[in-house]
Protein backbone atom coordinates (compact mmCIF):
# COMPACT_ATOMS: atom_id res chain seq x y z
CA UNK A 1 0.00 0.00 0.00
CA UNK A 2 1.14 3.55 -0.88
CA UNK A 3 0.50 6.88 0.94
CA UNK A 4 2.35 10.17 1.00
CA UNK A 5 2.86 11.86 3.68
CA UNK A 6 3.12 16.11 3.41
CA UNK A 7 3.63 19.34 4.62
CA UNK A 8 3.24 22.84 3.18
CA UNK A 9 5.24 26.71 4.23
CA UNK A 10 3.14 29.61 3.46
CA UNK A 11 3.01 33.02 3.61
CA UNK A 12 0.11 33.03 5.87
CA UNK A 13 -3.27 31.36 7.30
CA UNK A 14 -6.13 31.56 4.24
CA UNK A 15 -5.44 30.87 0.54
CA UNK A 16 -8.91 32.89 -0.11
CA UNK A 17 -6.40 36.02 1.53
CA UNK A 18 -3.75 35.67 -1.29
CA UNK A 19 -1.81 33.68 0.89
CA UNK A 20 0.31 31.20 -0.88
CA UNK A 21 2.69 27.90 -0.85
CA UNK A 22 5.97 28.84 -0.25
CA UNK A 23 7.30 25.38 0.20
CA UNK A 24 6.20 21.75 -0.02
CA UNK A 25 7.43 18.49 1.19
CA UNK A 26 6.22 15.15 0.45
CA UNK A 27 7.52 11.50 2.03
CA UNK A 28 6.14 8.47 0.31
CA UNK A 29 5.35 5.27 2.49
CA UNK A 30 5.31 1.62 1.00
CA UNK A 31 2.79 -0.67 3.73
CA UNK A 32 3.48 2.24 6.51
CA UNK A 33 7.45 2.33 5.93
CA UNK A 34 9.45 4.96 3.98
CA UNK A 35 11.00 4.05 1.04
CA UNK A 36 13.26 6.66 0.70
CA UNK A 37 11.15 8.32 -2.17
CA UNK A 38 10.48 12.11 -1.54
CA UNK A 39 9.46 15.13 -2.88
CA UNK A 40 10.75 18.55 -1.94
CA UNK A 41 10.88 22.40 -3.41
CA UNK A 42 10.45 25.73 -2.10
CA UNK A 43 8.57 28.25 -4.26
CA UNK A 44 8.36 31.62 -4.85
CA UNK A 45 5.29 33.11 -3.36
CA UNK A 46 4.76 35.86 -6.25
CA UNK A 47 4.33 38.20 -3.15
CA UNK A 48 6.12 39.72 0.11
CA UNK A 49 6.26 37.93 2.96
CA UNK A 50 5.29 38.55 6.59
CA UNK A 51 6.97 39.00 9.28
CA UNK A 52 4.54 36.41 10.91
CA UNK A 53 4.88 34.01 8.77
CA UNK A 54 8.59 34.35 8.38
CA UNK A 55 9.10 33.97 12.29
CA UNK A 56 7.34 30.29 11.67
CA UNK A 57 9.48 28.97 8.85
CA UNK A 58 12.42 31.23 8.27
CA UNK A 59 11.89 31.50 4.43
CA UNK A 60 12.48 35.03 3.37
CA UNK A 61 11.20 36.44 0.29
CA UNK A 62 14.79 37.36 -1.36
CA UNK A 63 15.53 33.65 -0.30
CA UNK A 64 12.45 32.36 -2.10
CA UNK A 65 12.69 35.16 -5.19
CA UNK A 66 14.81 32.89 -7.56
CA UNK A 67 12.33 29.92 -6.65
CA UNK A 68 9.97 28.17 -9.28
CA UNK A 69 6.21 29.04 -8.83
CA UNK A 70 3.78 26.47 -7.94
CA UNK A 71 2.36 26.33 -11.62
CA UNK A 72 6.36 25.24 -12.60
CA UNK A 73 6.55 22.40 -10.65
CA UNK A 74 2.69 21.10 -10.49
CA UNK A 75 2.72 18.52 -13.02
CA UNK A 76 5.99 17.03 -11.17
CA UNK A 77 4.08 17.38 -7.99
CA UNK A 78 1.01 15.71 -8.99
CA UNK A 79 2.40 13.04 -10.72
CA UNK A 80 4.13 12.04 -7.12
CA UNK A 81 1.48 12.44 -5.20
CA UNK A 82 -0.96 10.23 -7.74
CA UNK A 83 -3.93 8.76 -6.96
CA UNK A 84 -2.83 7.45 -2.66
CA UNK A 85 -4.01 8.81 0.37
CA UNK A 86 -2.39 12.24 1.33
CA UNK A 87 -1.26 12.14 5.04
CA UNK A 88 -1.05 15.42 6.84
CA UNK A 89 -1.51 17.19 10.53
CA UNK A 90 -4.21 19.31 10.17
CA UNK A 91 -4.44 18.31 6.98
CA UNK A 92 -7.66 20.57 5.98
CA UNK A 93 -4.92 23.73 6.06
CA UNK A 94 -2.64 22.03 3.77
CA UNK A 95 -5.43 20.47 1.83
CA UNK A 96 -6.77 24.26 1.25
CA UNK A 97 -3.72 25.63 0.11
CA UNK A 98 -2.82 22.85 -1.63
CA UNK A 99 -6.36 22.46 -3.94
CA UNK A 100 -5.43 26.59 -4.20
CA UNK A 101 -2.36 26.52 -5.56
CA UNK A 102 -3.41 23.63 -8.25
CA UNK A 103 -6.70 25.26 -9.32
CA UNK A 104 -4.89 28.20 -10.19
CA UNK A 105 -2.19 25.76 -12.04
CA UNK A 106 -5.04 24.95 -14.04
CA UNK A 107 -5.06 21.51 -12.30
CA UNK A 108 -7.63 19.69 -10.82
CA UNK A 109 -7.96 19.58 -6.88
CA UNK A 110 -7.43 16.65 -4.92
CA UNK A 111 -10.23 15.33 -3.40
CA UNK A 112 -10.83 15.42 -0.02
CA UNK A 113 -11.02 11.57 0.44
CA UNK A 114 -7.83 11.12 0.10
CA UNK A 115 -7.26 13.17 3.28
CA UNK A 116 -5.76 11.55 6.06
CA UNK A 117 -5.95 14.09 9.51
CA UNK A 118 -2.92 12.86 11.95
CA UNK A 119 -4.70 15.47 14.33
CA UNK A 120 -7.89 14.01 14.42
CA UNK A 121 -6.23 10.43 14.34
CA UNK A 122 -4.68 11.66 17.67
CA UNK A 123 -7.69 13.59 19.09
CA UNK A 124 -9.31 10.27 19.03
CA UNK A 125 -6.39 7.99 20.28
CA UNK A 126 -5.35 10.88 22.97
CA UNK A 127 -8.57 12.57 23.79
CA UNK A 128 -6.93 14.69 26.77
CA UNK A 129 -4.44 16.03 23.89
CA UNK A 130 -2.08 18.01 23.65
CA UNK A 131 -1.88 16.85 20.18
CA UNK A 132 0.64 19.40 18.36
CA UNK A 133 3.67 17.52 16.63
CA UNK A 134 5.85 18.38 18.96
CA UNK A 135 3.54 16.93 21.99
CA UNK A 136 3.09 13.68 19.92
CA UNK A 137 7.15 13.76 19.17
CA UNK A 138 7.50 13.54 22.97
CA UNK A 139 4.49 11.24 23.71
CA UNK A 140 5.81 8.25 21.40
CA UNK A 141 9.54 9.46 22.25
CA UNK A 142 10.59 10.35 18.33
CA UNK A 143 13.69 12.79 18.32
CA UNK A 144 12.22 16.31 16.99
CA UNK A 145 15.32 18.11 17.71
CA UNK A 146 16.21 19.43 14.29
CA UNK A 147 12.99 21.14 14.23
CA UNK A 148 14.17 24.53 15.24
CA UNK A 149 11.91 26.04 13.05
CA UNK A 150 9.38 24.62 10.81
CA UNK A 151 10.09 22.97 7.45
CA UNK A 152 7.96 20.91 5.11
CA UNK A 153 10.48 18.38 4.29
CA UNK A 154 11.34 17.70 8.47
CA UNK A 155 8.41 18.03 9.66
CA UNK A 156 7.15 15.20 6.65
CA UNK A 157 10.11 13.41 7.72
CA UNK A 158 8.89 13.60 11.26
CA UNK A 159 4.65 13.25 10.71
CA UNK A 160 5.72 9.77 9.10
CA UNK A 161 6.83 8.64 12.69
CA UNK A 162 4.09 10.00 14.02
CA UNK A 163 1.61 8.50 11.50
CA UNK A 164 3.31 5.05 12.09
CA UNK A 165 2.92 5.11 15.58
CA UNK A 166 -0.63 6.47 15.56
CA UNK A 167 -1.88 3.72 13.65
CA UNK A 168 -0.13 0.83 15.68
CA UNK A 169 2.12 -0.16 12.46
CA UNK A 170 5.58 0.18 14.16
CA UNK A 171 4.38 -2.10 16.96
CA UNK A 172 2.71 -4.14 14.62
CA UNK A 173 6.03 -4.58 12.35
CA UNK A 174 7.68 -5.51 15.45
CA UNK A 175 5.42 -8.36 16.27
CA UNK A 176 5.79 -9.75 12.68
CA UNK A 177 9.56 -10.10 12.60
CA UNK A 178 9.87 -11.08 16.64
CA UNK A 179 7.85 -14.04 15.11
CA UNK A 180 9.23 -14.61 12.53
CA UNK A 181 12.98 -14.61 14.63
CA UNK A 182 11.14 -17.13 17.21
CA UNK A 183 10.03 -19.70 14.20
CA UNK A 184 12.84 -19.98 11.48
CA UNK A 185 16.53 -20.21 11.55
CA UNK A 186 19.20 -18.06 9.14
CA UNK A 187 17.95 -21.01 6.30
CA UNK A 188 14.02 -20.46 6.34
CA UNK A 189 13.83 -23.89 8.65
CA UNK A 190 11.08 -23.91 10.97
CA UNK A 191 12.40 -23.78 14.81
CA UNK A 192 10.33 -26.07 17.04
CA UNK A 193 10.90 -24.83 20.58
CA UNK A 194 10.22 -27.03 23.46
CA UNK A 195 8.26 -25.99 26.37
CA UNK A 196 10.33 -25.21 29.13
CA UNK A 197 7.52 -26.47 31.78
CA UNK A 198 4.95 -28.22 30.53
CA UNK A 199 0.98 -26.34 31.14
CA UNK A 200 -0.79 -27.82 33.72
CA UNK A 201 -3.73 -29.74 33.13
CA UNK A 202 -7.34 -28.25 33.13
CA UNK A 203 -9.48 -31.55 33.67
CA UNK A 204 -9.66 -32.71 37.35
CA UNK A 205 -9.12 -36.80 37.86
CA UNK A 206 -12.95 -37.19 38.06
CA UNK A 207 -13.30 -35.50 34.45
CA UNK A 208 -10.75 -37.47 32.30
CA UNK A 209 -12.12 -40.73 34.20
CA UNK A 210 -15.45 -39.70 32.80
CA UNK A 211 -14.49 -38.37 29.29
CA UNK A 212 -11.81 -41.77 28.99
CA UNK A 213 -15.11 -43.86 30.15
CA UNK A 214 -16.63 -42.03 27.06
CA UNK A 215 -14.07 -43.04 24.62
CA UNK A 216 -14.30 -46.57 25.66
CA UNK A 217 -17.79 -46.76 24.00
CA UNK A 218 -16.48 -45.36 20.77
CA UNK A 219 -15.10 -48.88 19.67
CA UNK A 220 -11.71 -49.83 19.30
CA UNK A 221 -10.76 -47.77 15.58
CA UNK A 222 -12.06 -44.37 17.96
CA UNK A 223 -9.10 -42.23 16.59
CA UNK A 224 -9.60 -40.52 20.07
CA UNK A 225 -7.68 -43.72 21.38
CA UNK A 226 -4.14 -42.70 19.98
CA UNK A 227 -4.32 -39.71 22.20
CA UNK A 228 -5.10 -41.94 25.44
CA UNK A 229 -1.45 -41.92 26.32
CA UNK A 230 -1.08 -38.51 25.85
CA UNK A 231 -4.46 -37.23 27.98
CA UNK A 232 -3.31 -39.55 30.50
CA UNK A 233 0.04 -38.39 30.52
Amino acid sequence: MREIVLDTETTGLDPASGHRVVEVGCIELINRFPSGKTFHRYLNPERDMPSEAFAVHGLSGEFLKDKPSFSAIADELVSFIGEVPLVAHNAAFDFGFLNAELERAGKTPVARERMVDTLLLARRRHPAGPNGLDHLCARYGIDNSRRTKHGALLDAEILAEVYIELIGGRQASLILVESSLATADAGGAIIVRARPEPLPRRLTDAELQVHMAFIETLGSKAIWLDYRAVALG
